[in-house]
């Protein structure tokens, strides 16, 4: 019995562990794409290298573990890649590369809310009155942010149209989660997301194909080439299979958790990439922006975490 709960609780520190690598990565990934966009790649084109090399990845495994998909199912998997993979990469990408990581990190965090509101309007989701200040709180968080982008500041890298993009980004990512769930029930992930980065990028290679041609690979150095590898093997595929070994060893809400490392993993790598020379985006990082980063955390926390169960109490 020893044996057993030391194997699970090394498998829950694993766990643990990918999803601290998850949030890594994707802190890390807004410096990178930001730092090739536009100069290097334009933000469509960007996402067409993307899904270009992402999903050859992702079926080349699925071969190996290959399911049967009904054709009824090919409907809800079209909108699935529109929402999570065309839509949804369009706008973060586009939106990034006008907008500052540190503001775009903080909006991100917001999509549990939007998730919640998708939920109610499209599956008639109940929302407490708990959840419905979450949701006051988490407008008031990004409202402000949307606002004060760029403050007046000359050496802000914010503006309010990229923030913007973001937020409709987060929105069209909680469309996705909801379309997805009854896909999850009945297959694999790995087939879903096969399947959903095959339709998604089909839809999403005509909208970056002119600028992916215009993209002068001879121009492009070492670190330009990592970043490149970078974004589409870690941010793409990796993330994928680092969260898919996590959620089979934790429970999903503490998966979710890790959404409120975004911002500070940011603000850190920030900071750090300024010391060291790099892009300085640290005049985007200030009382306001920690101020709304705190009102979407005390947003997601109360629409994601279950209040007390006042009938167990009355007993």
């Amino acid at each position: 019995m020893k044996a057993v709960t030391n194997a699970t609780g090394l498998s829950q520190w694993r766990a643990h562990l990918a999803l601290w690598g998850v949030g890594l990565i994707y802190a890390y990934n807004y410096l990178v794409a930001k730092g090739l966009m536009p100069e290097k790649i334009g933000p469509s084109g960007f996402i067409a290298l993307r899904v270009a090399g992402a999903t050859p990845l992702f079926w080349l495994l699925y071969a190996f573990r290959w399911e049967r998909v009904a054709r009824v199912d090919l409907g809800r998997i079209w909108l699935c890649g529109l929402a999570g993979v065309t839509v949804n990469q369009l706008l973060f990408f586009n939106g990034l590369a006008i907008t500052s990581p540190v503001h775009a990190s903080i909006i991100m965090t917001i999509n549990p809310v939007l998730v919640l509101l998708i939920s109610a309007a499209l599956l008639g989701t109940a929302i407490t009155y708990r959840k419905v200040v979450g949701i006051a709180l988490g407008a008031a968080g990004a409202i402000t942010l949307l606002l004060k982008s760029g403050g007046g500041s000359l050496a802000s890298h914010a503006s309010w149209q990229g923030d913007l993009m973001v937020l409709l980004n987060a929105a069209s990512y909680g469309v996705y989660l909801v379309a997805v769930k009854p896909l999850m029930a009945k297959y694999r992930p790995l087939t879903v997301i096969s399947w959903v980065f095959l339709f998604g990028g089909l839809m999403a290679l005509p909208f970056g194909a002119s600028q992916a041609a215009e993209i002068e690979w001879s121009s492009f150095g070492t670190q330009d080439w990592l970043g490149v590898g970078f974004v589409v093997l870690f941010t793409t595929f990796f993330v994928y299979l680092l969260n898919i070994y996590a959620l089979g060893r934790v429970q999903p809400t503490v998966v979710s958790i890790y959404i409120y490392l975004q911002p500070l993993l940011v603000g850190v790598m920030v900071w750090l990439a300024a010391q060291l020379g790099g892009a300085d985006y640290t005049a985007d990082m200030g009382w306001l922006q920690a101020g709304c980063a705190g009102l979407i955390a005390a947003a997601v926390w109360l629409v994601s975490v279950p209040g007390r169960d006042r009938k167990r109490q009355k007993h």
